[in-house]
């Protein structure tokens, strides 16, 4: 079991599978100085996809028992995380208890709090780039690949009773494994929705490429799998034909990208729209930044333009 150094400044975690390439070790520095966040470092945490339920613990309950330690931003091991540790924190938001997972980790008050931000941090990305009405408009549908925490947190935000009138006309998930498929299910049969879903085992792109061809013109296909960044590939194979004026959403912004290669690849012929994973990438960070250093992080407006400036500055520049 990994040993971790005790915090002696005010800390944040970043617990992943390759934390070490990601742009927030970059950027946090720079973002912490413009929020006047006082000698506030980052460290990464890296764990194997899948690991051991105890090793998930050890980490949890360093960052409870260190001051300096005051929370994390959880990637990949969302689900994961919160089965082995949910008996470790004195609260859990609502989300995060009706998503079996945990994207964020605070202190507050001598209390070790869960939170799912996602629900809300990928609802803010997806509208960033889709306008009001779209789905109303063009009666798109919705396929999310891969029905880990982030599809459970972008199809709650299509759901909520909030878009009513601008909802997906079907919503499509698949996974590679059944018992996943199971899960989401059940969440969103507690959520009560009565928008059409439709539950897919895909164990080969090749079955995935058949779901993109059925889609209607200007649907929305979203790798939600980490392929292509937490691991080799693309849940599509290169034979995928993309639905006409299709919108093309990676929720990754590094790594192969293999996905978005072949989305590229038919951008014109299709006229697609195609978005990586950076404005993601910014309101995943600053929403968990926001609870845990306790600051006030608007979601648009001059303040969040200039820190998506300072974040594409620090690693473009």
């Amino acid at each position: 079991m990994t040993d971790y150094a005790p915090a002696t400044q005010p800390t944040l975690y970043f617990i992943g599978v390759t934390t070490a390439k990601s742009s927030i070790m970059k950027v946090f520095p720079a973002w912490a100085d413009y929020l006047g966040l006082k000698d506030a470092v980052i460290r990464g945490i890296d764990f194997p996809l899948h690991a051991d339920p105890e090793a998930y613990r050890h980490a949890v309950a360093f960052i409870r028992d260190v001051p300096m330690s005051l929370g994390a931003l959880v990637t990949t091991h969302k689900i994961d995380l919160f089965n082995a540790c949910k008996n470790m924190f004195d609260e859990i938001d609502p989300h995060a208890r009706l998503m079996d997972e945990t994207s964020c980790i605070s202190k507050r008050d001598g209390k070790l709090i869960c939170h799912a931000k996602d629900p809300i941090s990928s609802g803010l990305a997806m509208d960033a780039f889709l306008p009001d009405g779209y789905f109303e408009r063009t009666g798109a549908e919705l396929f999310s690949i891969g029905a880990g925490g982030s599809t459970i947190a972008l199809t709650w935000h299509m759901m909520h009773k909030r878009r009513e009138g601008d909802r997906p006309s079907r919503i499509v998930v698949s996974n590679r494994s059944g018992h996943r498929i199971d899960e989401i299910k059940r969440i969103h049969a507690a959520m009560g929705t009565t928008l059409p879903v439709d539950y897919v085992v895909a164990p080969r792109p090749a079955d995935n490429d058949a779901i993109v061809g059925s889609l209607k013109p200007g649907s929305v296909v979203i790798n939600a799998t980490g392929l292509g960044k937490d691991a080799p590939g693309s849940p599509l194979t290169n034979a995928v034909v993309f639905p006409e004026n299709g919108v093309v959403w990676d929720l990754n912004y590094r790594g192969e990208l293999i996905f978005l290669d072949q989305a590229r690849a038919q951008a014109d012929a299709r006229h697609l729209q195609i978005e990586d994973g950076w404005i993601y990438f910014i309101h995943g960070w600053t929403q968990v930044i926001a609870e845990v250093f306790n600051v006030d992080i608007p979601t648009s407006g001059p303040k969040f333009d200039a820190i998506s400036k300072i974040a594409l500055d620090v690693t473009k520049g």
